[in-house]
């Protein structure tokens, strides 16, 4: 006798293939999967699926036993994938969408350490700032700007949003280093000329608040593009912290009027490591997200070294 998880199975099946036969296909006989939902709605005692010559639709019962039902099944798969992924070891391919900078400035040059550890790992690696649809493009785990707000997607925060000022040093040594704001209106800054705060620059420290308009002879709608032009000695910028950790510990950049908070914070945004929950979290899905978590610094990481201004 079939066994009641089996036929609730086959009923998830029909409905999300529209008929018995479209649920049968290489799997049952039509009359096999027809006795099996009937034989659920006995048990029940209701009528799951209204049924026609033609199609098949669900009543109303039978449509809030679907989505329960549908549910259920999913934890269990999921739960099934992560107890199975325990004895795996971590091989395989992996599918990953990354931000640009942070793939570009952060997780690349941290990569030899991590595919070193797991030789049998593989990785597909894309490039975007489009938060891309997980389950359409077949991603395992991306990198977002700000926290999805979809109940279907993991989010694990790896960054907090927090910008400061950097220059290289070679700039700094010709041009001298900005001890306050108003210090900014001497030097060369690198507009983003997309952003909120584009050529005018806010900062706060303990209840003052200053701006100062900013001038350059370079201006980008593209972060990259200016990180670039100031690690060349070209001027200062405004970037994300988690941009410059290594740069900053490999003496490439250095940060600036660090006693100030860079403002305002309107639609700044978090940096997360997300993955969709309905494959689960397979051990490699794991160990990739553990690796983003401490290439950050996020809780439980090692963090990113960022170095304190020089004075």
């Amino acid at each position: 006798m079939t066994d009641e998880f089996t036929r609730i199975k086959t009923f998830i099946k029909v409905v999300g293939a529209g008929s018995f036969s479209a649920a049968a296909r290489d799997v049952s006989s039509i009359s096999s999967v027809a006795r099996q939902v009937k034989s659920l709605e006995d048990d029940l005692g209701v009528r799951l699926l209204n049924r026609s010559t033609r199609s098949l639709s669900l009543t109303d019962v039978g449509r809030c036993f679907y989505e329960r039902a549908k549910a259920i099944t999913n934890d269990l798969s999921i739960a099934e994938a992560e107890v199975r992924s325990l004895h795996d070891g971590v091989r395989g391919h992996l599918s990953v969408s990354l931000r640009v900078a942070a793939g570009t400035t952060v997780i690349m040059p941290a990569l030899p350490q991590l595919l070193a550890q797991y030789p049998d790992l593989s990785l597909d690696i894309t490039l975007s700032d489009e938060r891309r649809d997980l389950i359409a493009n077949e991603i395992d785990v991306a990198v977002w700007l700000g926290e999805p707000p979809n109940a279907d997607i993991v989010a694990r925060r790896l960054s907090p949003s927090c910008r400061i000022v950097c220059a290289s040093q070679g700039y700094l040594e010709r041009r001298g280093i900005p001890r306050a704001p108003q210090d900014l209106r001497r030097h060369e800054c690198l507009v983003h000329s997309t952003l909120p705060y584009c050529d005018r620059w806010s900062f706060t420290r303990e209840g003052q608040h200053k701006e100062v308009e900013v001038r350059g002879g370079v201006r980008s709608d593209n972060s990259m593009v200016l990180l670039s032009s100031a690690v060349a000695g070209l001027g200062l910028v405004i970037v994300q912290q988690w941009m410059v950790g290594p740069l900053i510990a490999a003496g490439r950049i250095q940060r600036v009027l660090g006693e100030w908070t860079v403002s305002p914070r309107q639609g700044d945004a978090a940096l997360y490591a997300v993955y969709p929950t309905s494959r689960g979290l397979s051990r490699k899905v794991r160990v990739f997200v553990d690796f983003l978590l401490e290439t950050f610094g996020a809780p439980g990481g090692r963090g990113l070294n960022v170095a304190s201004p020089r004075h």
